[in-house]
């Protein structure tokens, strides 16, 4: 992997949360790919020193490729991101299985990266796993569900963004049934295909959704057979969340004539004829906002959602030509609401589970 260095003198940074520090080199990983040159190579230090960093110290570690213009890409560009604005150290590993997620946190921490980003929310188990074993180290997990004293969450608001895309969905279909597909279920993707459901049916209420998991952000061949699937039980409108395999959904679509979003980064260019928007969320801004906030000594263990109210952060991408000016004036309207809490979220019952609904305030 290659390596990025910048120092410069780190002010103000002087709280518990990132104090002291070991730096140990266990390198495990073939895919881990360090920023600094001089790392130790003991093998027998097992605890943190109480040397003070003189530099904020960043590392991610992402389940898929940098190079895959989606999640992955953007939350390099993040890291890369405070590297520019706040001068720190970073590094990155890439491809990271599940079964090498607890080690590759550890490897970190031991390091001394003492703020380390786990690019998924599959990540929420190994976080909670390595988190205590060093409190001075803090870890946060994108896209995820846990906090703790040294434990935060970064979430984009897909439920938002994906409202915004069941509405205009639901006044592109013809067959009234539209698809979910993404590799995984976990809260973030459930809540996303949540909101595609709830957008779709304020216009109508008797429209289908189904959901597919294809268990592999990456597999192009795994999504396109999904796609096809999916098309051919009546879906004329296909939702995504992938990774490397987002383009095989997209060219799918447009190859077999329907509709589809994009997702994370604007993919209208990747099959035009088919890709109706994408909500765009700028990962890389939010990772470098948190970033800031540590920088301040402002970082707290908790869960951070960013949505609609944060416009840089999450938005609508480039919407095909075939959406109406009229179209786009209605959705922009339901997106006014939803900043200005005119339209909120709501924990609620629904067929005996637990779920989100929309609650809708009378002016």
């Amino acid at each position: 992997m290659k390596s990025s260095l910048k120092r410069r003198q780190f002010l103000g940074f002087t709280s518990a949360l990132f104090g002291s520090l070991i730096l140990k080199a266990c390198d495990n990983n073939n895919n881990s790919t360090l920023t600094n040159s001089e790392v130790p190579t003991s093998s027998t230090e097992e605890k943190q020193t109480t040397e003070t960093p003189k530099t904020l110290k960043i590392a991610i570690v992402l389940p898929g490729i940098i190079t895959d213009k989606a999640w992955n890409q953007t939350g390099y560009e993040g890291v890369k991101l405070t590297e520019e604005k706040l001068g720190t150290e970073i590094a990155y590993v890439e491809q990271v299985s599940q079964a090498d997620q607890a080690e590759t946190l550890t490897d970190f921490a031991r390091r001394g990266y003492n703020l380390v980003y786990a690019h998924g929310g599959q990540f929420d188990a190994a976080i909670q796993q390595v988190a205590g074993q060093f409190p001075n180290t803090f870890f946060i997990g994108v896209n995820g569900a846990v906090e703790g004293e040294n434990i935060a969450s970064l979430r984009i608001d897909h439920l938002q963004g994906s409202y915004l895309c069941g509405i205009l969905g639901a006044m592109m279909t013809k067959s009234n049934q539209m698809a979910y597909i993404t590799a995984q279920s976990f809260q973030a993707t459930d809540e996303e295909l949540r909101g595609f459901e709830l957008g779709a049916k304020s216009i109508n209420p008797n429209i289908k959704i189904t959901s597919s998991y294809t268990g592999d952000w990456n597999d192009a061949a795994k999504a396109k057979e999904a796609t096809l699937a999916l098309i051919s039980s009546g879906a004329d409108v296909v939702y995504q969340w992938l990774d490397n395999a987002s383009p095989a959904v997209l060219q799918t679509a447009q190859e077999k004539g329907i509709y589809a979003f994009g997702n994370t980064v604007d993919q209208l260019t990747i099959a035009p004829q088919a890709v109706l928007t994408t909500p765009v969320k700028r990962l890389d801004l939010a990772i470098n906002y948190l970033a800031e906030l540590a920088n301040k000594n402002e970082l707290e263990g908790k869960i951070y959602s960013l949505g609609l109210d944060y416009p840089d952060i999450l938005y609508l991408g480039e919407f095909n030509e075939v959406v109406t000016d009229k179209m786009i004036s209605e959705i922009n309207n339901v997106k006014e609401e939803i900043v200005t809490k005119k339209i909120t979220f709501e924990p609620c019952e629904e067929n005996g589970k637990s779920t989100l609904c929309v609650n809708k305030t009378v002016s």
